[in-house]
């Protein structure tokens, strides 16, 4: 017990020790410099020194922007370029989608192959049959008043709503005699209207031109695109007046009459009426008398 209690003195002053740290000029052996050490000295200032170090670098990485150099860390400004990079391919897939669906309809109404759908557009509300007995229809104080302002405003607003009347009424897009109409059973979505030569074309209402240019099957075709979905086309003419992008006004010229394309047996007009998709009869709409 007296040999173990002796090595654990000894251990114990080992730590204490006092050691004399001297720094000499090598060729005089001055002393310049001189420190008085324990074991337990420097293991306190070895550990404190340690401590510090790493409480300096996590420091440094965590508020600086050093931090952006390690690996899976992002920083606040890359989540937000991730996240606006991702609003901006979303928004143009959106686009391309838009756009994809565009093409394929100019596309179907150039081959005039309109398959009707099998869904009618009342079957789609089928499934969701509402019970309107539990939903209160009574309109609170704020809507009354926006709806007699409403009314109001209408009611003596005569320039809003002779623009209406106007912007509602569809010109024919030529003069002449009508020799094939509008028939969905031989896939003949349009109607044919014989014209002199050269005789103008005009737009039915204003729009915009989506098509301008020339096919085999139908010569010159000109597109234009009006409000609420609706779609005029204008085939087999003898030249084009105006560009994809070009802005018309309702009756003026467009095109002139022609008889171009494979499809054209003489001097006539294919007129075709195109509302949200579906090809409709022109005759609807239009006065040719």
């Amino acid at each position: 017990m007296a040999k173990k209690a002796g090595k654990k003195e000894r251990s114990q002053n080992k730590w204490r020790y006092k050691y004399r740290l001297v720094v000499l000029n090598e060729e005089t052996f001055e002393e310049k410099v001189s420190f008085k050490l324990s074991r337990f000295n420097v293991f306190v200032v070895g550990t404190l020194s340690a401590v510090a170090l790493i409480a300096a670098t996590i420091v440094l990485v965590a508020f600086t922007s050093l931090r952006e150099y390690i690996p899976g860390y992002a920083s606040t400004d890359l989540r937000r370029q991730a996240v606006s990079l991702a609003e901006v391919t979303d928004s143009l897939s959106q686009i391309i989608s838009y756009n994809e669906r565009y093409i394929e309809r100019i596309r179907m109404v150039l081959k005039g192959d309109y398959a009707p759908s099998q869904i009618e557009n009342d079957s789609l509300d089928l499934p969701f049959n509402l019970d309107t007995t539990t939903i209160a229809l009574t309109p609170i104080r704020e809507d009354s008043i926006l709806r007699a302002r409403v009314a109001l405003e209408d009611r003596y607003n005569l320039f809003e709503s002779n623009t209406n009347a106007l912007e509602t009424a569809l010109f024919p897009p030529v003069s002449g005699l009508i020799t094939q109409g509008f028939d969905p059973e031989i896939k003949h979505y349009a109607i044919d209207i014989t014209a002199v030569e050269d005789a103008p074309v005009k737009a039915i209402t204003s729009g915009i031109v989506v098509f301008s240019e020339w096919t085999s099957d139908t010569g010159y075709v000109i597109m234009i695109q009006h409000r609420n979905g609706m779609l005029s086309v204008y085939k087999h003419n003898g030249a084009l007046l105006k560009s994809q992008g070009d802005q018309v006004m309702a009756g003026e010229v467009v095109a002139a009459v022609g008889n171009t394309g494979e499809y054209s047996t003489g001097a006539h007009l294919h007129f075709e009426l195109w509302e949200k998709d579906r090809p409709v009869n022109p005759l609807n709409y239009i006065d040719f008398n």
